[in-house]
């Protein structure tokens, strides 16, 4: 008998209009994986925030059409997810957004109706964060238990060094260096969504993660790469994890060498992509003086990362423990420091 294979893509979501753009921002403000306060203090500092940041978000969604693409790129990966995956049984992908719609309580209700025999959890963020991969499967189980989905669950945690995400990766650089002068020298430019430092040094391990992603994508390309890592996206006043890529980007120009910036904790391009890496930071890069700047396109459909993630599928199935792709047997690959790791040590 043809199994029922539910799998559940997380992602963090995005506006779908330009009404959407406060409810969405009060909703990423108000989860207190990424506020830490008790309510009602989280509450009330999120529709301040919301409140505030609005007119800018506003101004970013224009050049996007008022609305995010991410929800369209994620249904697209499910549709090509299910059909890398045909010989597995009968799958279906559901996709589950943190902050807007269709979210987690939806994606739950959906998978009930399907009625699967086993059901997977992937995160479409490689690196794991508390903040993100750990607030959605915390989501997830309340969701679940709310909506009687009784059937056994598969949970990847995250895949930093995965073969499938790397190869694509490492594709699209050295696609995208085809177009860069010979004579010129450059840099890669790493950029990442920024974290908070009090998080990571709570023991999140999203930025030992990012540079175990780094490490396997410069092992595969040539030995004497310029390179650095740097992180994107700031908010607020808190001291965050660096370099800026910002700071990157000046450093860059004093060394007098372009700018090849590579989104390596994206897998859609929305507007992180789109507009801060493409607009924002290519108009500071001119400001700098910076000889060029490319922008590496971010993994979306691509045939590599597709087949990669059809393959940690495959491999959670046959397990009975959440499942990180980094390591041996898929166990942890985080060194005890980082607390926040979900899996045993």
């Amino acid at each position: 008998m043809t199994k029922r294979i539910a799998v559940v893509l997380f992602n963090l979501g995005g506006p779908d209009s330009p009404d959407a753009i406060q409810p969405f921002l009060f909703n990423l403000f108000n989860d207190p994986a990424i506020i830490q306060l008790v309510n009602p203090f989280r509450w009330l500092l999120a529709r301040f925030i919301s409140a505030r940041r609005t007119p800018v978000a506003k101004e970013i969604y224009k050049h996007l059409g008022g609305k995010s693409p991410l929800l369209d790129i994620t249904r697209q990966q499910a549709s090509a997810l299910e059909h890398a995956l045909a010989d597995v049984g009968e799958v279906k992908c559901f996709v589950a957004m943190r902050y807007w719609h269709p979210m987690v309580m939806e994606a739950a209700e959906r998978v009930r109706d399907f009625a699967p025999d086993e059901i997977v959890l992937l995160p479409l963020y490689p690196q794991f964060s508390s903040t993100t991969t750990g607030s959605s499967l915390k989501e997830w189980t309340r969701a679940a238990s709310m909506t009687g989905l009784s059937a056994p669950q598969k949970s990847i945690c995250c895949y930093p060094a995965d073969t499938g995400w790397i190869s694509a990766q490492v594709d699209l650089i050295r696609t995208t260096l085809k177009d860069v002068n010979p004579d010129q020298k450059y840099r890669l430019l790493f950029s990442a969504h920024g974290l908070p430092k009090k998080i990571v040094d709570g023991g999140d391990p999203y930025q030992h993660q990012v540079e175990c992603t780094v490490d396997a994508v410069v092992g595969q390309l040539d030995a004497d790469l310029d390179w650095a890592i740097c992180y994107q996206s700031r908010v607020g006043r808190l001291e965050w994890i660096g370099p800026s890529t910002e700071d990157a980007l000046q450093r860059a120009a004093d060394d007098k060498v372009a700018a090849i910036i590579v989104p390596i904790a994206f897998v859609s391009e929305h507007s992180e992509t789109l507009v801060e890496l493409d607009i924002e930071y290519r108009e500071l890069a001119e400001q700098l003086g910076i000889t060029a700047y490319h922008r590496v396109p971010t993994v979306c459909l691509h045939q590599g990362f597709i087949s990669g993630l059809a393959d940690l599928v495959r491999k959670s199935l046959d397990r009975q423990k959440p499942m990180c792709s980094g390591a041996p047997h898929g166990k942890r690959i985080c060194d005890p420091m980082f607390s926040k790791c979900p899996l045993p040590h």
